[in-house]
């Protein structure tokens, strides 16, 4: 039987990145050297793809600079950066593994938004699909009814998923504007990430999202939770951290939102009068 070649003095394996904790994570992220290897061509901001090096570690990681955002009518304030760096900090706080680590830090090109790359396994399950409108499959909830370019009925659907039920309530709390089907990720280990949350905060309605599969039910235990432990924290230290990312108002909204979903602790109903659904909604 083979065995492993001894590992010489002084020269120690790097450890397994697959299996490093979010503080380890963070730290390589923080203090780590970015090179660029790639770019994501159909991102509407520049998005960089990266590796993030510290101590022989290496972790995969998307930069996102802030000189590379374009300017936006209906979010003129802040940065979309800080956003995203706010998003993940209020799944960290609430206690959601629902978004990557994401921190803000300089980069090769300013100052910007870093998140932690998530490999998808290429033959994983999907969670957001498009079936025949007539056949929709147990377990699946219908979004939206189309017709698709041979002129049959066709539906948008999501998995009835107590993890997506997660990232649903998760994406009311922060008011998303952009919840597109592929933004949502399965992992190899069966974890349900949302990315891509540069557009959240707004002091207006503004979620639209591909998941109103739950609308008008109660909220699940595990996003109840999370909304307290927010509502303590927006009377408190977390409120002060907002600040850090957004304006005075949208901090207010944000205290808003999550005292109403303690109040009435169901999912929204799709709004009337603009669309409720991200384009493209996947």
């Amino acid at each position: 039987m083979p065995t492993a070649e001894p590992t010489p003095p002084g020269d120690a394996a790097p450890p397994d990145v697959g299996v490093l904790e979010d503080e380890q994570v963070r730290d390589v992220l923080t203090r780590g050297t970015i090179d660029i290897t790639g770019r994501l061509t159909d991102a509407s901001n520049l998005t960089l793809l990266a590796s993030c090096t510290l101590d022989g570690v290496e972790l995969e990681c998307v930069y996102k600079p802030i000189r590379g955002e374009r300017p936006l009518w209906d979010f003129p304030d802040g940065t979309l950066a800080h956003r995203e760096v706010a998003a993940r900090r209020i799944a960290e706080y609430a206690g959601w593994d629902c978004v990557p680590l994401t921190i803000m830090r300089s980069g090769p090109y300013g100052a910007g938004m870093v998140q932690r790359w998530i490999d998808q396994p290429e033959d994983g399950a999907e969670l957001v699909d498009l079936v025949p409108e007539d056949d929709v499959p147990s377990g699946w909830l219908p979004v939206l009814r189309a017709v698709d370019v041979s002129g049959s009925d066709i539906a948008v659907v999501h998995a009835d998923d107590p993890k997506l039920k997660v990232l649903a309530g998760f994406d009311v709390v922060v008011n998303n504007a952009d919840r597109k089907g592929s933004h949502i990720l399965l992992t190899g280990d069966g974890r349900v990430l949302g990315v891509d949350h540069g557009l959240c905060f707004h002091v207006d309605d503004k979620l639209r999202t591909i998941l109103w599969g739950w609308a008008g039910t109660p909220l699940p235990d595990a996003v109840l939770e999370g909304v307290h432990r927010l509502a303590k924290g927006m009377s408190a230290d977390l409120r002060t951290e907002m600040h850090d990312y957004m304006t005075i108002g949208e901090v207010d909204a944000l205290a808003k939102r999550i005292d109403l979903l303690e109040m009435y602790p169901i999912y929204p109903m799709p709004p009337r009068g603009r669309t409720p659904i991200p384009w493209p909604p996947l």
